[in-house]
């Protein structure tokens, strides 16, 4: 059995190709590359192999340095906090094996460590090796104080101040996306961009902290190799403390600058990283675009250099030199034509300084303002974003009623209360409340008052008692029986009820062409017989209205068209035509008002109420107008609030059934005290409709 499964290991192992194709993989070589760093610290190194891996780190960080420097925007370098790590960390394991071949071999030479550190010393000392401390201790101190620690405030500001921007940016982009300027995709686009910006500049706070480490783990590693170094040589190999101090100085001032040349450039580039943000383009160009575009800076700066050139004592020649030269580039950059200068800094053109004028008669037709504290809504990334309820609100309705609502347009209002908001339509405020982050709105079904702890309110869309209560009585609520619901659905409840309420509004002359232009080739004939020659699209557009105010749905245009068609000929008169439309739609609004069990609960007009509307009807022909006592009118609405209330009480939500005379005048009169309720004449009873009478006025 141990020979048969020896013998199937060896015929199972991989092939050398299999090993080179796993280790071609990236993950793979990269986690080789990280536990070969670990090792560097354990293990000893040959001087050999440490030249090499020193040469890796220094062409290393010239790399890093070139790529940060010719990189457009810094997220296209989104790896070099990873980059900065991985290097801070090889340097390390560098500086442990470095330091393991000078104090253990030091007693040879200077030459005990590699060659590389031999050179770098000897090209730091010059034959004096306190001149070379001096000179490595400046260098030290440069990258430790000025470079590294600008670069850590730089990072560290930067993350703050994306962090505090991101509910803006965001608030944008939805903004963009409600309002039709930018599609799905760019949003999810500019999304993932702005969260690779915070995630980026988050990191490159922490990365940065490293840089900073490092300098000062090499300046104490520095300065351990020196004093054990001169230790070892005089005590264990009995050297002269003249020749310790110069041999093992030299190799380790050498091995020092071997680290912090690549730490400084390194440094370098995370400065470069961190201080483009806002600057598009490679940093050459950029700062060629922004130093050396303005002729009068560039005049400056010759004549300054020329006044100082003619300063006695002055060298002439560097100053003359430099006034000649900015001098001839300011005279070319002045000789310019006015073209090519505004192509490369663009100026406001005369006519745009009527935009604003313009731009400030548009009229939103759909606006929500939010507090300063709401704005998190808009950013929720833990539930649905208010903007993403606002599009399936949208959705909805256009489904429900046969019209696509305006874009609505989010912004944040300073002037409102920090857990405010206000939805405007056409400019105009139609609603307003406040909302609390972080509760829960609870309501009890049966209309009573919320029995929990919590902040007693009304609900704003319907004007119920409800209570914000904290999350974690969520369960207990839900025991209860009480309805839950959060912020966002709040305020899109609200929003909803108001667009409802103004439909007919929202429903322009352009929207109107917009549907008949929408509508199925098949349609298009209908539409030609019928505008303008029978009807106009302005008096269309009234009916239409007429229907939406009602709430009645124009989903089914084309059977709107042909009662409009059916009954133009016969009146002019946009009630009369809105009635024939009505009785045309008569399967629809049954439908539409049907109870759960398939009846249309109705709660009928007496006959006396009925020859009261009719007696009180006064002119001639169409232009009839209602003139009934006011007495008799709050007789008439005091039944009919009873009458619905006794429906209500049996779980019965009815519509008022009047003949088709009197219905456009009752509707009138109800409209004011109940404007949802739903006034129907006996000409919209579709045949197969069941009914089920719940009362009577």
């Amino acid at each position: 059995m141990v020979d048969t499964a020896l013998a199937n290991a060896l015929n199972n192992r991989p092939s050398p190709k299999q090993v080179w194709g796993w280790l071609a993989r990236g993950e793979v070589g990269m986690a080789l590359g990280v536990v070969s760093i670990v090792v560097l610290m354990i293990l000893p190194v040959p001087p050999v192999l440490l030249d090499l891996l020193l040469a890796i780190s220094i062409t290393s960080a010239v790399l890093i340095l070139m790529t940060s420097v010719l990189i457009k925007k810094p997220l296209e370098f989104s790896a070099f906090p990873t980059v900065l790590l991985v290097a801070t960390l090889y340097r390390l394991g560098l500086n442990i094996a470095s330091t393991r071949l000078i104090l253990g071999h030091g007693q040879e030479g200077v030459g005990g460590a590699g060659n590389i550190i031999e050179a770098f010393g000897h090209l730091m000392m010059q034959g004096n090796f306190i001149i070379g401390v001096i000179l490595f201790a400046i260098l030290v101190i440069v990258n430790f104080v000025v470079i590294t620690k600008g670069s850590t405030r730089i990072a560290e500001v930067a993350a703050r101040f994306t962090l505090d921007s991101m509910p803006g940016k965001q608030m944008a982009i939805d903004a963009d996306l409600s309002a039709g300027l930018i599609d799905q995709d760019e949003a999810k686009r500019r999304r993932k961009e702005l969260e690779q910006e915070s995630t980026f500049f988050g990191a490159m706070d922490g990365a940065s902290k490293f840089v900073r480490g490092d300098a000062v783990a090499g300046l104490i590693i520095t300065g351990i190799n020196i004093i054990g170094g001169i230790l070892i040589g005089v005590v264990q190999h009995k050297l002269p403390i003249g020749q310790a101090a110069s041999t093992y100085t030299i190799m380790t001032i050498g091995e020092g600058l071997v680290s912090q040349i690549p730490a400084l450039i390194i440094s370098i580039a995370a400065g470069f990283l961190v201080s483009k943000a806002g600057v598009e383009g490679a940093a050459d160009k950029a700062l060629t675009a922004q130093l050396a575009m303005n002729p009068v800076a560039l005049g400056m700066v010759s004549a300054s250099a020329g006044v100082i050139a003619l300063v006695p004592g002055m060298p002439i020649i560097p100053f003359a030199a430099i006034s000649i030269g900015a001098g001839a580039l300011a005279w070319r950059r002045s000789r310019e034509p006015k073209e090519a200068v505004a192509e490369e800094a663009p100026a406001l053109p005369v006519e745009q300084e009527e935009e604003p004028i313009s731009a400030a008669l548009a009229i939103d037709d759909i606006k929500i303002e939010l507090g300063y504290g709401l704005l998190p809504l808009i950013n929720d990334l833990e539930g649905r974003r208010l903007t993403d309820q606002i599009r399936a609100l949208r959705r909805t309705l256009a489904a429900e009623y046969g019209f696509v609502m305006p874009s609505v347009r989010i912004l944040d209002n300073m002037r409102l209360p920090t857990q405010g908001y206000a939805i405007r339509i056409k400019e105009m405020e139609a609603g307003a409340g406040e909302v609390r982050l972080g509760s829960l709105m609870a309501m009890d079904p049966r209309g009573g008052q919320v029995e929990l702890p919590g902040e007693h309110v009304r609900e704003p869309a319907f004007g119920l008692p409800a209570t914000w209560i904290d999350d974690n009585l969520r369960e207990e609520a839900t025991f209860r029986g009480y309805t839950i619901v959060d912020p966002a659905t709040v305020l899109s409840t609200h929003l909803t009820e108001i667009l409802k309420d103004n439909m007919a509004d929202l429903l322009s002359y352009a929207e109107v062409q917009k549907l008949l232009k929408d509508l199925p080739g098949e349609q298009k004939k209908l539409v030609d017989d019928l505008v303008p020659s029978i009807v106009t699209a302005s008096t269309l557009q009234r009916v239409l209205q007429h229907l939406l105010k009602e709430r009645v749905s124009i989903r089914d245009l084309p059977t709107i068209l042909e009662g409009v068609g059916e009954n133009a000929p016969h009146t002019a008169s946009v009630t009369f035509l809105v009635e024939g439309v009505r009785a045309k739609l008569a399967k629809q609004l049954c439908w539409q008002n049907r109870a759960e069990d398939g009846t249309l609960p109705i709660i009928t007009l007496s006959p006396e109420w009925e020859q009261a509307f009719a007696e009180a009807l006064v002119g001639p022909g169409e232009e009839k107008q209602l003139a009934m006592a006011p007495s008799r009118l709050q007789d008439f609405i005091r039944n009919v609030r009873d009458a619905f209330e006794r429906a209500a009480l049996g779980g019965d939500a009815a519509v008022l059934l009047t003949s088709p005379g009197v219905r456009p005048y009752v509707r009138s009169i109800i409209e004011r005290f109940r404007g949802q309720t739903v006034i129907m004449s006996q000409n919209e009873i579709h045949p197969k409709a069941r009914l089920k009478t719940v009362g009577s006025v």
